[in-house]
C-alpha cells in the first residue's frame, strides 16, 4: 500500500491545489495528463479503479468516510482537508458535497488492441461531434451499462475525461474502455473491413427500423449529436441507417437516450439469440 499524506489547509492558494482551482480549464487539465473528479460517488469510483490517484481535496466527514479507501490505494497520495465554507470559495464551482480528487488519465489502449481482444460477437460504440461533456459522459455511462466492448470518440467531439464528461458518466469512465481516434471515418472504414457491419443511428428516408435490425453479430452503433446527426462522410462510411420508431411530432432523441435505447436493444437481441 501506498502512504497518505494528510495536509489540512486553511486557504486554497497553495500551487499544489492547482488543479482545485481551474475546473473550467479543461484543455489545460488534459494536456497535464490529469482529471478532476467532483462528486462523492464519481470520487469513489475512482477510488477503487486501475486509475492513479494524485490527491484529493475533502472536508473532515469526508476524510473519515473515505479514509480506509484511500488508505487501501496502492500509490502515495496526498490529502488536503479543509472546512466546507473554504471548500466552497473555489472559483467557477458550487461545490456541494466537500469532495473532490485529481487522478491520472492513464495511456489508452490501441484501437487495434482493444479490437484485438474483444470478444465476438463485438458489440462497439462510435460517436461524432458530442461537443456537450454531459452528453458524452452519458454516452460512456450506456456503453458501460449494455456492455460495449469499446467506444470510439471522434475527432470533433470533446474529451470524456473532461470534468463534467466524468460527473456524466458517473465514474463509469474509470471502467469502460473508451479510444480517441483522429480519424472516426477511417475507424470505420478499417471495422467494415474486418466484417464488422456499422450502422448508422440515423432518421431518414429508408433506414430501418431498430427492431428490425439485425445486431447479433460485430457490429458498431454508430450516433452523432442531437440537431446536426452525423457527417455525409461518417453515413458513407456505414452499412446502414436504423432508426428508433418515434411518433410523427418527434424526429430525434437527445444522443445519450438514443445511445441507451440503441444498445439495449442489442443486448437484448444478443440475450435471446
Amino acid at each position: 500500500m501506498g502512504k497518505l499524506q494528510i495536509k489540512p489547509v486553511q486557504a486554497l492558494d497553495a500551487p499544489e491545489l492547482t488543479w482545485y482551482l481551474t475546473l473550467r480549464r479543461v484543455a489545460e487539465h488534459e494536456r497535464a495528463g490529469v482529471l478532476v473528479a467532483t462528486n462523492a460517488k464519481v470520487v469513489q469510483s475512482l477510488l477503487v479503479s486501475r486509475f492513479a490517484v494524485v490527491s484529493a481535496l475533502l472536508t473532515p466527514a469526508w476524510l473519515e468516510r473515505l479514509g480506509p479507501q484511500l488508505r487501501a490505494r496502492p500509490e502515495d497520495i496526498c490529502v488536503y482537508v479543509a472546512d466546507r465554507p473554504l471548500m466552497e470559495t473555489i472559483t467557477g464551482y458550487q461545490l456541494h458535497q466537500g469532495v473532490l480528487a485529481v487522478a491520472k488519465i492513464p495511456t489508452p489502449p490501441s484501437f487495434e488492441s482493444l479490437f484485438t481482444h474483444s470478444p465476438r460477437p463485438c458489440l462497439l460504440a462510435a460517436v461524432e461531434g458530442i461537443a456537450s461533456a454531459e452528453n458524452l459522459g452519458a454516452v460512456v455511462r450506456s456503453c458501460a451499462a449494455f456492455g460495449a466492448h469499446f467506444l470510439l470518440v471522434g475527432e470533433t467531439c470533446g474529451s470524456p475525461y473532461q470534468r463534467r464528461a466524468v460527473s456524466g458518466s458517473m465514474g463509469s469512465i474509470f471502467e469502460q474502455p473508451v479510444v480517441q481516434v483522429t480519424c472516426l471515418v477511417e475507424k470505420l472504414q478499417a471495422l467494415r473491413a474486418r466484417g464488422v457491419r456499422c450502422w448508422a443511428a440515423h432518421p431518414r428516408l429508408g433506414a430501418k427500423k431498430l427492431a428490425a435490425a439485425d445486431l447479433r453479430g460485430d457490429c458498431c452503433l454508430v450516433f452523432g449529436a442531437e440537431g446536426p446527426g452525423l457527417s455525409a462522410a461518417a453515413l458513407a462510411a456505414c452499412d446502414d441507417t436504423v432508426e428508433i420508431p418515434m411518433p410523427s411530432y418527434m424526429n430525434s432523441l437527445n444522443v445519450a437516450a438514443a445511445t441507451a435505447v440503441f444498445l439495449y436493444e442489442a443486448t437484448r437481441q444478443r440475450a435471446a439469440a
